[in-house]
């Protein structure tokens, strides 16, 4: 199954290290993070699992709820996290799904031959609070997530719905935004009461 940015995203029923969970009713109002790792008791996988416990402020201030998944059995995540915990110096609260049938895995692409049959790659899915699909990046085994990039990407997310902005390269929180070519200067002096810099008709800076 072929997944696209705009897509809902799959629903499923899981068991998890929280207990049975119901996909879509668990992401609720918030945004969700759903990713993937090959797994459990694996060192990249685990420096993974503990960033994204560290920055669980982070995620809860976006209105974010992380949750991961291995293709591995509940009971064995909840040994993994002791592991997880003791070696990364935190304490891991979120959800991790159990899924040693594959079942999400396959629902969501996550199996690459080219990588392995039998363990998921480290696929990312952001999705918003109507269940859509807004991001999603893949990386191999051997690579661990750049958490930043991950942050810095759901930031550019909200701040483009919130604001009817684009985001340029590079964009960070506090930095310029684009004004979309589609919004006339009239109603662009409604959304952005600072001002912009017309660098071309098609590019308009604003300031937020």
């Amino acid at each position: 199954m072929t997944l696209r940015l705009g897509d809902t995203a799959p629903d499923f029923t899981a068991e998890s290290t929280k207990g049975t969970i119901h996909f879509h009713d668990w992401i609720g109002d918030s945004w969700a993070f759903l990713f993937s790792h090959p797994a459990d008791f694996t060192p990249v996988c685990t420096t993974e699992m503990g960033r994204t416990a560290q920055l669980a402020d982070q995620f809860e201030r976006r209105g974010v709820k992380p949750i991961g998944l291995s293709t591995d059995t509940a009971e064995e995540h909840l040994k993994w996290i002791e592991d997880v915990n003791d070696t990364q110096s935190t304490t891991l609260d979120f959800p991790i799904l159990a899924d040693a049938d594959f079942n999400i895995a396959r629902l969501y692409d996550m199996i690459h031959p080219g990588e392995s049959e039998t363990a998921a790659v480290r696929s990312v899915f952001i999705i918003d609070p109507d269940k859509r699909i807004r991001l999603t990046m893949t990386y191999p085994m051997t690579v661990g997530r750049n958490f930043d990039e991950i942050l810095r990407a759901i930031d550019a997310l909200q701040t483009s719905d919130n604001r009817t902005c684009a985001l340029p390269a590079d964009w960070n929180q506090g930095d310029d935004v684009i004004i979309p070519p589609s919004i006339p200067n009239e109603r662009a002096s409604e959304l952005f009461p600072n001002g912009w810099e017309e660098l071309r008709p098609y590019l308009r800076m604003a300031k937020l």
